[in-house]
């Protein structure tokens, strides 16, 4: 198999099998959940879940973030904080349709307890088909990519003297928004292939370090 194949491999699960890293962000965020009460934080987790799909609404009302910061005993950024990475956790779970065990395993990465994580898979488990079901009634984004397909080629060099087969890779991404279909057709060498690679990386830690 050759660095192209693999590189294109790498590239796809990658995509496919990374629901988060552990940011200091996430890491952070970790450390508050592992510091509240379980049973309050597992329902905490039920009404985020429940709220997921609604894309201009908050899972809490500014007077029950109120009584959440007490009863949790947080700071009101602390509270935000908690609340947007359970958030973002779920989306990423929902989008990836994630298995309990993989989830776990994120979440204990993060330094998160087995305590927390366990309820987070809790609540995934009993409410994970249906949090899906809501979010494809409605999609985040207008465009989103449905597939990717790819192949390899072999081309001649250009220099008349030499025969040299240089390797490239074309890459056609399947975008959909709503009905419509488009399809996206980009070549790329060996080392464009790495560059996009490694620009893929880069995108994935801007991301990252956003939530």
């Amino acid at each position: 198999m050759n660095v192209i194949n693999l590189l294109l491999i790498k590239i796809i699960i990658k995509m496919a099998s990374i629901l988060f890293q552990a940011t200091p962000s996430l890491k952070k965020a970790a450390a508050l959940i592992n510091e509240v009460d379980s049973a309050r934080f597992g329902k905490l987790l039920v009404r985020v879940v429940q709220k997921l799909h609604l894309k201009d609404e908050h899972a809490f009302s500014e007077e029950e973030e109120a009584r959440l910061q007490s009863a949790l005993e947080l700071e009101a950024r602390d509270l935000q904080l908690v609340l947007e990475t359970s958030t973002f956790i779920m989306q990423q779970a929902a989008y990836h349709l994630a298995k309990p065990s993989s989830l776990q395993q994120h979440l204990l990465a993060t330094g998160m307890t087995e305590e927390k994580a366990g309820v987070f898979v809790q609540v995934w488990s009993a409410h994970g088909k249906a949090v899906v079901e809501r979010l494809r009634s409605r999609a985040f984004y207008p465009t989103q990519l449905e597939e990717v397909n790819w192949r390899l080629n072999l081309q001649m060099s250009q220099s008349t003297q030499s025969k040299v087969k240089q390797p490239n890779a074309l890459l056609e991404f399947v975008l959909k928004d709503g009905e419509d279909k488009e399809k996206v057709k980009v070549e790329f060498t060996h080392q464009e292939l790495y560059k996009f690679y490694k620009d893929l990386e880069t995108i994935q830690g801007q991301i990252d370090s956003l939530t």
